[in-house]
């Protein structure tokens, strides 16, 4: 899978050990920074893995940034991008399956990188369910989405 990638300065020790072993497993990565751990501005990187989903260069998107709660608010500003902080493995999976997630968004500060592979795993693996239910939902998000571009 063809994977954006980026962090802040806290979230860049994390992406640094990961990067490697997602290329392992056979993705192709665009990192957009951090590429050092001097401070930097995660709203300025999470807008460029934002504009790689949406534009068709990256097909999912993942955000390292201290507790993973400002890159998702961050990705969450972009319209027709949804984003999801997770620490724990349903909602890795779940997240994209109910939601149509396409960011995933992991706090270094709080998981390591044993977990934060397995929930990365879980989430690219992951396929927006075809119950109508749930694409409803999704639909309604698109239209506020849509609502709040036309403000």
């Amino acid at each position: 899978m063809k994977i954006a990638v980026g962090s802040d300065h806290a979230g860049y020790p994390l992406k640094i050990q990961l990067l490697d072993v997602l290329r392992q497993k056979g993705h192709e990565l665009i990192d957009f920074g951090s590429y050092d751990p001097a401070p930097v501005d995660f709203p300025d990187i999470a807008a460029k893995v934002c504009a790689a989903i949406l534009s068709g260069e990256a097909e999912r998107g993942i955000m390292f940034c201290g507790t993973g709660v400002g890159a998702a608010i961050a990705c969450n500003k972009t319209p027709g991008i949804r984003a999801s902080v997770c620490h724990d493995l349903y909602t890795a999976h779940q997240c994209v399956e109910h939601d149509d997630v396409q960011v995933i968004a992991l706090g270094a500060q709080i998981v390591g990188p044993t977990v934060a592979e397995e929930l990365i795993d879980l989430f690219l693996a992951a396929r927006f369910s075809t119950s109508e239910e749930f694409r409803r939902r999704v639909a309604k998000l698109d239209r506020m989405d849509a609502a709040r571009r036309a403000e």
